[in-house]
């Protein structure tokens, strides 16, 4: 077979057979190939990579799902000669791919410090194995994203940490603050940084000393309070002046840490704000009548903070059944382990489609079952007839639902008794017959008055497949 004189717009449409051969052939073209650099078999798409004709532009394209099988063309050499500085046509994630690949070339690497893209000198700045020329390299570039991943490298010369201690973006000094090789001084230094997040990543060091928490816990920013403040390790007056401090943030932070004094738990259940109750709501430590007081509280994030929770006692779990959000009630509804007093709330909520999921709870109770049968809302009662649970009699009273809905609903239960089943076959919805006619357990009368009924799809479901 040759392909030389196919149109290359329709070599996408060729068959995955054909479309190997074409791809694997020595002399196919540039516009043969880059026709079927987008065919939808990825073994075609690997060989066009592959393949020493495919056009630069097709290759830039293709690096970044097949960097591997681009790395093998044996046309990359010439392409080189012809073109040294061609990857930086490239897109950043064909180049990054380049990188990533194994055993990339050194080339690649060298390309790739070059490349206008910030992206692929941040990729290249993560990159180990690199020369320590490189890095100092990298350690220069304009674009603070690149600095920021080297300050980030392990095994840094002290002289470089120092050059990124001093940077003038804060995210990479806030890097820096961060690597757990940083000269004490450095530390220090970052201390009085006049960013608040470098002083933040301070604040998290696990080495943090003494007097590096002493002056931290006099900073002015709530965020920096905030990361000190969840310590465990502080001075026993700073963790009680920040429990206490002014900044709701600062408050709700001193809840998060491993152990906190019990007076504080108690403080936190009538603080004014939401944050910091909600912070109280989380703890793995907070007492059964503080949930039960949380889960009523009048802040919808306190609530939903309760309601993450897998331990309420059954008063809190009452209490989020009675919440004003219509979701929150709705995760109540489908809740395990319910006890009776909550279903029974639940059974009289104000939204249907929280009547609607409780209907089908297996624990609900012959009683809550026949209420939900009667609801108002068709929606609820259809969903009775669905419900396993539903008894002979129900189904009876559901069978003679004003809607059709509730009534084709009760026609498929497989309890249905045989007179509600023969008063639905008679149904005048087509609907309602339809679904009696599926039924494998109708009686020989009822099967043929359904075999002769006016509809032919109700007659063809009674005869059956």
């Amino acid at each position: 077979m040759t392909f030389p004189e196919l149109d290359p717009r329709t070599l996408t449409i060729l068959g995955v057979e054909g479309a190997l051969e074409a791809a694997a052939m020595p002399r196919a073209t540039a516009d043969t190939l880059s026709g079927l650099s987008a065919h939808p078999d990825a073994r075609v798409r690997a060989l066009v990579a592959r393949h020493p004709n495919t056009p630069v532009e097709i290759l830039g394209t293709l690096a970044a799902a097949y960097p591997a099988d681009v790395l093998a063309n044996p046309g990359l050499p010439l392409m080189r000669l012809a073109r040294p500085n061609f990857l930086a046509t490239f897109p950043a994630d064909s180049v990054i791919a380049l990188l990533n690949a194994e055993h990339a070339p050194a080339w690649i690497t060298d390309a790739a410090l070059r490349h206008e893209d910030y992206s692929v000198r941040t990729a290249l700045a993560s990159r180990a194995g690199l020369s320590a020329e490189r890095v100092a390299a990298l350690a220069q570039d304009a674009g603070w994203q690149i600095r920021e991943a080297v300050a980030r490298r392990d095994g840094l010369p002290e002289a470089l940490v120092r050059q990124l201690a001093a940077d003038d973006d804060y995210d990479v000094r806030k890097a820096v603050a961060a690597r757990p090789d940083l000269p004490g001084d450095v530390l220090r230094t970052f201390v009085g940084d006049p960013h608040g997040l470098v002083r933040a990543s301070v604040a998290r060091r696990l080495d943090l000393p003494l007097d590096c928490m002493i002056s931290l816990a006099a900073d002015g920013d709530a965020d920096v309070l905030a990361t000190l403040a969840r310590r465990v390790d502080l001075p026993r007056g700073v963790r009680e002046w920040l429990a206490t401090h002014d900044q709701a943030t600062v408050r709700a932070a001193a809840l998060q840490g491993w152990t906190v004094p019990p007076a504080w738990l108690a403080r936190a259940a009538q603080d004014a704000d939401p944050d910091v109750r909600a912070a109280l709501a989380r703890r793995p430590d907070a007492d059964p009548a503080s949930l039960v007081t949380l889960a009523a509280d009048d802040n919808e994030s306190v609530r939903r903070a309760v309601l993450e929770r897998s331990d309420l006692p059954d008063d809190a779990v009452l209490a989020l059944a009675r919440s004003p959000e219509q979701d929150i009630r709705l995760h109540v509804a489908s809740a395990e382990g319910l006890s009776g007093a909550v279903l029974d709330v639940l059974v009289r909520d104000p939204d249907p489609s929280v009547r609607t999921v409780l209907t089908v709870r297996p624990d609900l109770g012959p009683a809550r079952l026949v209420a939900l049968a009667a609801d108002p809302n068709p929606e609820v009662r259809r969903a009775a007839a669905y419900a396993p649970a539903t008894g002979p009699d129900t189904l009876g009273t559901l069978a003679r639902d004003p809607n059709a809905g509730v009534r084709r609903a009760a026609a498929q239960h497989p309890h249905l008794p045989p007179a509600a089943q023969a008063a639905l076959a008679a149904d005048p919805d087509d609907g309602v017959r339809l679904a009696v006619a599926g039924r494998a357990d109708l009686s020989s009368e009822l099967r043929a008055a359904l075999l002769a009924d006016a509809d032919a799809s109700v007659r063809a479901e009674a005869a059956g497949p």
